[in-house]
């Protein structure tokens, strides 16, 4: 294990230093740009109660929350069954990583991150700085290291995340009722350290974290590099405090120093400007953006709208807004990270499967629009517009037939029809050469259009309003692609 000095050393060793100036050398990773679409993991202890959502080790402490009221009745008081005690009940009985890996790889997924360390403070991993992980207790299993292996056994990269820097604060509210999160505390004990929790996001809130779980977190997280060596890592939200400026420079540096040293490619999502802007992958929660970025980017979202992780009362998307997603997002020059949870015995949950393996179904007839594309000089036309912004997924999307989101591979522009009418006419506007035109946004020869999984050639011609498709007989209410060939 590294000491804090040592892991300075090679953060100023290198190509990259331990300040944002040089961090702003950062590149995109090539095969990051190309992949598109990847899958979450949220797996943990929290799988286990199954209830509401993922936070319930903060919950179940917090008095006459749901949580608080189901743990009681469900398991009893606090100080007799508290969150440590579904360790020996997380036993994995049914996790197969093969079987994981297999399923992402049928949904099309290309890449994807299993959570190491989620708010909770339970490992999943392999660790020397605390007993409370999936090797020692539990499982037994290294969770993360037989991922690693069966996912890159497939052809599919290997990324994870870190939710570590909730912890300052996550198991807090235990302290504040008899219960089992009690003093005194050191440093490597599984509710350390349980300060009281902000009462906002604000970027100096106090308490401030002290140096010692700062250097713990710092630590944590090298440890996951040296061990796995994951291609991307993913920071949840609240490093953005103003407190882990200094160890996330740090960090960094270290792991693009680790990155030019194994001759790969690698990166780090950030949220909320936690990193300097251009030193790593923006990321957007459950978001997107109105509009094409010039610079590339990542939204993360879920299957279903209430929970990262598994729970008995799931609100799932169906298989058309996942799609809506991501045609979304690559059009407008990201990728999209969508996130399952497998059920607390490591099997994931029958819908789950479906959704994925339908998802997969459209990518192999219409990938060649999604993997390894471009923007194209605009990422779409139509009535229907997005709010930019995070969290705007209350709601899904309505489209129209007039809908239409664009991207270019090679020597082809695709024109994906968001809701396409069965034996309608599409006007793709945006393809006009009309002389009427003061600046025609296309100046190209067309030389074949064809529809994506169609048996038929569809019937096409140029006006001066714009590309007009006679579509054949649309089976389903899925978004359909035009392949659009340019001379």
């Amino acid at each position: 294990m590294k000491t804090i000095e040592e892991i300075k050393k090679i953060a100023n060793q290198g190509p990259f230093e331990a300040n944002w100036k040089t961090l702003n050398h950062f590149e995109i990773p090539r095969w990051f740009k190309k992949a598109k679409f990847g899958i979450f993991i949220h797996w943990g202890l929290y799988s286990i109660p199954a209830f509401n959502n993922e936070w319930y080790s903060r919950n179940m402490y917090r008095e006459n929350s749901e949580e608080y009221h189901h743990h009681i009745q469900t398991y009893g008081q606090h100080t007799e069954f508290g969150y440590k005690e579904f360790i020996p009940q997380f036993t994995a009985e049914k996790f197969d990583a093969k079987e994981w890996i297999q399923l992402f790889k049928e949904a099309g997924a290309t890449y994807f991150f299993p959570v190491a360390e989620h708010h909770d403070g339970f490992q999943m991993y392999q660790s020397e700085l605390s007993n409370y992980n999936a090797v020692q207790m539990g499982p037994h299993r290294d969770i993360l290291q037989e991922l690693k292996e069966a996912g890159e056994k497939e052809g599919l990269v290997f990324c994870t995340s870190s939710h570590r820097a909730e912890h300052w604060f996550f198991m807090g509210h235990g302290k504040e009722f008899p219960s089992d999160v009690v003093e005194p505390m050191k440093k490597g004990d599984f509710y350390w350290p349980a300060q009281p929790e902000p009462d906002n996001q604000a970027l100096q809130s106090t308490p401030y974290p002290t140096a010692e779980f700062l250097e713990d977190w710092l630590l944590r997280t090298v440890e996951i590099i040296d061990r796995y060596q994951p291609k991307v890592l993913y920071f949840d939200w609240w490093i953005q405090h103003e407190s882990f400026k200094e160890y996330l420079q740090i960090l960094a540096a270290y792991y693009y120093n680790c990155g030019y040293v194994w001759q790969e490619e690698v990166a780090i999502c950030y949220k909320h400007d936690a990193l300097m802007f251009g030193s790593g992958i923006v990321e957007i929660e459950r978001g997107k953006f109105s509009n094409a970025q010039p610079f590339y980017w990542q939204s993360d979202t879920a299957i279903a709208r209430n929970s990262w992780c598994y729970t008995e009362t799931l609100d799932y998307k169906d298989v058309k807004e996942i799609l809506y997603d991501l045609i979304e997002v690559v059009s407008k020059n990201g990728n999209l990270l969508l996130n399952v949870g497998p059920k607390g015995d490591g099997s994931i949950a029958e819908k789950d499967q479906i959704l994925l393996k339908k998802i997969g179904e459209w990518l192999k007839i219409n990938g060649e629009a999604i993997y390894d594309s471009k923007v194209w000089r605009k990422s779409g036309e139509g009535p229907t517009q997005l709010v930019s912004g995070q969290f705007q997924e209350n709601q899904p999307v309505s489209y129209t037939p007039e809908d239409i989101r664009f991207t270019v591979s090679g020597e082809s522009i695709y024109a994906f029809l968001m809701a396409p009418a069965a034996g309608g006419k599409v006007l793709i506007k945006s393809l006009a050469t009309s002389k009427n035109q003061d600046v025609p946004e296309f100046h190209g020869l067309i030389k074949e259009v064809k529809l994506l999984g169609a048996f038929d050639d569809v019937q096409w011609e140029i006006t001066d309003e714009g590309l007009v498709i006679i579509l054949p007989e649309i089976i389903d209410e899925l978004p359909k692609v035009c392949k659009i060939t340019i001379v």
